[in-house]
């Protein structure tokens, strides 16, 4: 008769030895995601491929922190957001000493435009990424995972670290402060 294998639980009051994380396999299976998160919530103004950089470095040296609480894509998400604020505050310092808004401005690749094309998109993502900095960092971050990354509001709360009926009350009032901000900037009255 063969042995009689028998699985060996830990007990109880014991937290199961997880496997780390791998850095590479993280940078993998997120990468894609983590740089669109950066292009969008940086918007023309940051080097997307450097924030991913940063992002996976920040990770990299907070990986054996990380606990496991939510997903590790919820976890890349908060430090993207955290590093494309950053590097927004960082290119309007950059922006306000060398005094020029063009060099900012517009800096969304063209995919395949004509001239003319390119510089009237290059200009509609300056407006809409315009009336998106002048937003708080809360609604402009719920209007872009709404607008952009199609969550609704239990994976923008999730996202968050909100709860779902804060995460909707949020994007409601982000339309609206989006819309009063537009207008104001187009010169009708808000």
């Amino acid at each position: 008769m063969g042995a009689r294998l028998t699985r060996v639980y830990p007990p109880p009051d014991v937290e199961p030895i997880r496997q780390p994380y791998d850095i590479e396999q993280l940078f993998r299976d997120h990468a894609v995601a983590v740089s669109r998160w950066a292009a969008q919530l940086g918007g023309p103004s940051i080097d997307v491929e450097d924030a991913v950089q940063e992002v996976f470095m920040v990770a990299h040296r907070r990986l054996a922190e990380f606990r496991g609480d939510a997903k590790v894509s919820t976890w890349l998400f908060r430090i993207t957001q955290r590093v494309a604020k950053h590097q927004r505050r960082r290119a309007r310092w950059r922006k306000w000493l060398r005094g020029s808004a063009t060099d900012v401005g517009g800096r969304l690749p063209a995919m395949h435009l004509d001239p003319v094309e390119e510089m009237l998109r290059k200009q509609a993502a300056a407006q809409v990424y315009g009336v998106l900095d002048a937003m708080s960092e809360k609604f402009r971050t719920v209007l872009i995972l709404s607008n952009f990354e199609d969550l609704d509001a239990n994976e923008i709360a999730a996202a968050t670290g909100v709860r779902p009926s804060t995460a909707r009350v949020w994007l409601h009032r982000a339309r609206i402060e989006y819309r009063r901000i537009a207008s104001t900037r187009a010169g009708a009255a808000p």
